[in-house]
C-alpha cells in the first residue's frame, strides 16, 4: 500500500502502516519541519513492525530534533510499558470501523456547522475549539486536532 505523505500528516489512521519512507528529508519546509517530520514518523509508531527511513543527503536540525524526539517518546513508552507489564502490538482495526469512524466524523463536521449561529456565539465556539485544539495537540492526539482544526476553518469561514 502507498499513501501520500499529507495523508499521513494529517492523521489518516493506517494501522497497517509499517514503513515510512520520507524522501529528500534534508529539503527544509512546511513538511520536513521538525514537526511535521515528527507526526510522519508517528505514522509508523502505529505498528509494531514500524520502521521510518529518511532519504537524505545531510542531516538537517529538523531531523536531528525529529530523530531526538522520537528516541525520547519511545523510551519513555518503553518505561511505561514496562512498569505496566503491556507488551506492544499493532492497532487491529477493521475497514468497517474505520467506515463507521469516517461516517461519524463526517456526520459531527456538519452538525455543528449546520446550526445558525450568531457572531458571537461563533467566535466563542471558534475560541473553544482553538483552546480543545492546541490541547489535544499538546496530547499528541494530532487525528482529533486536525478535526479540530478542520471545524475552526468551516466557521471561520461562514464569518464572511
Amino acid at each position: 500500500m502507498l499513501v501520500g505523505i499529507n495523508l499521513l500528516r494529517e492523521g489518516l489512521d493506517l494501522p497497517e502502516v509499517s514503513l515510512v519512507a520520507i524522501l529528500d528529508a534534508d529539503k527544509e519546509g512546511f513538511l520536513r519541519s521538525e514537526t511535521s517530520l515528527i507526526q510522519t514518523i508517528g505514522r509508523a509508531a502505529r505498528n509494531v513492525n514500524g520502521l521510518v527511513i529518511m532519504y537524505a543527503d545531510t542531516i538537517t536540525p529538523s531531523m536531528e530534533a525529529a530523530i531526538r524526539e522520537t528516541e525520547r517518546r519511545r523510551s519513555l513508552q518503553a518505561r511505561f510499558n514496562e512498569a505496566h507489564g503491556i507488551v506492544p502490538r499493532t492497532i487491529e482495526k477493521s475497514v468497517r470501523d474505520l467506515i463507521e469512524i469516517s461516517r461519524a466524523a463526517e456526520e459531527d463536521r456538519t452538525s455543528e456547522t449546520d446550526v445558525p449561529m450568531t457572531r458571537r456565539e461563533r467566535e466563542e465556539a471558534i475560541s473553544r475549539l482553538e483552546k480543545e485544539m492546541k490541547q489535544a495537540a499538546k496530547l499528541l492526539e494530532f487525528e482529533y486536532a486536525a478535526m479540530l482544526r478542520d471545524k475552526i476553518i468551516r466557521l471561520r469561514a461562514e464569518k464572511s
